[in-house]
């Protein structure tokens, strides 16, 4: 008797600090927020780096690396939308829990979580920065003859907003931000490339390799490899967004989410495609690795795109930043017992956002030695993580169809893991001259 009260009891507890936590506090998404908040979480200020990446591939392999990026990452979240609810009643409502199902408690926590984190915390850093760098750009071309300010000031403007949009309670409260990233991210991209539409293909356009030596076009491939790979990187949160959705065995919310993410990738579609083989087109291997630059003018459009820019990193950051909320949350509230307080809520937030705006402050340049760090984790958690889980949850038939596809993402996954970081540190050491703390 005293047994049952003791289990009745934890089950309560676990209900009350599940319905305190941010990913399972609000099961009652509908199948247009997913669409938000995966539009959001995938699409980045990158996509605008997309034609000097095709630029250092050229036509052939750079339109064969985009289509590849596109399919196998749809793939990929195929397989995470359906492994949610593999296991009957259960749900696995995070990255990491679904890979403790398929690694063991301990390994399966140790193989995603610290890869998860640098994601997510990673990508959250490189955030502050396009931001407080879009507001610093806007401030410069709108007032080209005012007192120049450091880059430190934009990012701690940048910062601040975030210290109050932090207090959403979970993915559900922040779905009106993801809606207008999600409009804004697709707003920048057609600025993109209908600018250059616009301005035409000069009569000087050159598709030669952009590197004039075999050493620079091998390391300048290689880089380029990575950041068109990671651009379409967005599966650490895929599970946590599709977590906020109901589910019942006769409607399981792998259908609602799977519609929500078909548009999402279309979306994602009409973003990066254009924008990388339209820029290309127009500004051959002469193109800046921001496509705005390369435009120059006019300044209300160059304005115009880096406000959009500043919305939708907004939107960006809190939807990687709820993935770390429920983390550190859950840590403190199961393991360490702490109490589930709003008092607690705003310590571990205000103290994230702080940590992220300081080590943005900092580190300026973080964006590029994330290409470097990052490529061993996006890699895995985007390419070929989700397709050893599927090998070992649902046992496909050994050389069947299933089989091989899972071995041929697994394959180039890892071959995107080994030389995309490559290229990057050649990158790194190129540029890190022009590195500054506290710039």
């Amino acid at each position: 008797m005293t047994e049952m009260v003791k289990k009745k009891k934890e089950s309560s507890e676990e209900s009350i600090i599940n319905d305190w936590l941010p990913i399972t506090s609000s099961r009652n998404a509908k199948w247009y927020y997913s669409a938000f908040h995966n539009v959001t979480a995938m699409v980045g200020a990158g996509v605008l780096g997309l034609p000097y990446a095709m630029s250092q591939l050229g036509w052939g392999v750079g339109v064969t690396v985009m289509v590849l990026a596109w399919v196998i990452t749809l793939y990929t979240l195929w397989q995470m939308v359906q492994m949610h609810e593999m296991v009957p009643g259960k749900r696995f409502d995070r990255y990491h829990e679904l890979g403790q199902e398929a690694f063991g408690e301990k390994l399966g926590l140790w193989i995603v979580v610290p890869q998860q984190l640098l994601v997510e915390v990673g990508v959250n850093i490189v955030y502050m920065v396009t931001g407080g760098k879009s507001l610093q750009k806007i401030y410069e071309t709108g007032c080209p003859n005012c007192h120049p300010l450091k880059t430190s000031y934009f990012i701690l403007m940048f910062g601040c907003v975030h210290f109050f949009l932090s207090f959403c309670p979970n993915f559900n409260s922040i779905t009106l931000i993801s809606f207008l990233a999600a409009v804004m991210s697709l707003s920048y991209s057609t600025i993109g490339w209908g600018a250059s539409v616009h301005k035409g293909i000069s009569p000087e356009v050159d598709y030669s390799p952009r590197a004039s030596t075999s050493t620079g076009r091998v390391f300048g491939s290689l880089s380029a490899l990575g950041d068109i790979a990671f651009a379409f990187a967005g599966h650490n949160v895929v599970l946590e967004i599709q977590a906020t959705m109901p589910s019942t065995p006769e409607k399981p919310s792998k259908k609602p989410m799977w519609k929500g993410v078909i548009i999402a990738y279309i979306v994602v579609a009409i973003c990066y495609f254009p924008v990388a083989f339209v820029g290309y087109r127009v500004f051959g291997n002469s193109v800046e690795d921001n496509i705005l630059i390369s435009l120059q003018k006019p300044a209300w459009l160059i304005i115009m795109a880096n406000a959009f820019v500043v919305v939708h990193v907004i939107g960006s950051y809190q939807v990687f930043a709820m993935g770390v909320f429920d983390l550190i949350e859950s840590y403190l509230a199961k393991q360490r017992n702490f109490n589930p307080t709003k008092t607690l809520r705003v310590i571990v937030r205000t103290g994230y956002v702080a940590l992220t705006m300081f080590l943005a402050i900092s580190f300026p340049f973080f964006g590029g030695l994330l290409g470097f760090f990052g490529g061993f984790a996006f890699a895995p958690t985007t390419y070929f993580l989700p397709c050893i889980i599927w090998l070992i949850i649902c046992k496909p038939k050994r050389f069947g169809l299933s089989w091989f596809t899972n071995w041929i993402c697994i394959i180039l996954g890892v071959l995107l893991m080994v030389l995309a970081p490559i290229g990057a540190l050649r990158q790194i050491i190129l540029q890190a001259k022009g590195y500054k703390f506290f710039s």
